[in-house]
């Protein structure tokens, strides 16, 4: 038995949503906020709503959405520690993230190897940032989840293992209902109560680390 850690990335290891606050720096808000508005209320899938926010941004702004983002990002309290026991614990730990490869994997690479990453991929090429979706929804799921955290935990899934997931939004809500742990902050609480799954909230990392020491969850 394995226990796999899959954590999101925005708005979880990040105090922030770096797409949010992407798009509010530069895309203009009267196309930007009714994107984001379907894709929290699920009028609008995920791989569509961030595909056609990205598909606001000029693709020569890439320099400017990196510094900006580098600059701002903020690594939530207790993240190395986490990382830290999940190795003593031989946890097999892998962030999964709605987000793209050109921040996501900068703003990581102090703490995580790169094929621990699951994310989306910015393609800079045409005049728009265009999405490409390396980690698509498989066959099992139909829900356009652009990064599908179900399929991801399916490709890595063996019989036996437990999964564990920390979110904190609507991106996180389709695997939290297959986890066997949950650990959420923010909106992803909100659908939790909403819809009966059983979860533990968290505002730090050391809040995980304090649980999991507490509930003894080991390989």
């Amino acid at each position: 038995m394995t226990v796999r850690i899959l954590c999101d990335f925005d708005g979880t290891v990040t105090t922030q949503d770096n797409i949010i606050a992407l798009m509010q720096a530069f895309a203009p808000a009267s196309d930007f906020e009714p994107l984001k508005q379907g894709v929290l209320d699920r009028t609008l899938s995920i791989q569509s709503g961030v595909g056609q926010m990205f598909a606001l941004l000029p693709s020569d702004g890439k320099a400017s959405y990196l510094d900006f983002l580098l600059e701002r990002a903020v690594i939530r309290d207790g993240f190395s520690e986490l990382l830290q026991y999940s190795r003593r614990q031989d946890i097999d730990f892998s962030i999964v993230s709605g987000g793209m490869d050109f921040f996501v994997e900068p703003i990581l690479a102090p703490f995580l190897e790169q094929e621990r990453i699951y994310c989306n991929v910015a393609n800079f090429d045409g005049p728009f940032v265009h999405i490409d979706w390396p980690h698509a929804c498989d066959t099992h799921c139909t829900n356009g989840c652009g990064c599908c955290k179900t399929s991801v935990a399916r490709t890595l899934r063996k019989d036996g293992d437990v999964i564990i997931v920390i979110g904190d939004s609507v991106t996180d809500f389709e695997l939290a209902k297959q986890a066997d742990r949950v650990y959420a902050r923010d909106y992803l609480i909100t659908l939790c109560e909403e819809n009966d799954i059983a979860y533990t909230p968290f505002e730090t990392f050391h809040d995980i680390v304090h649980d999991l020491t507490r509930a003894e969850v080991t390989t």
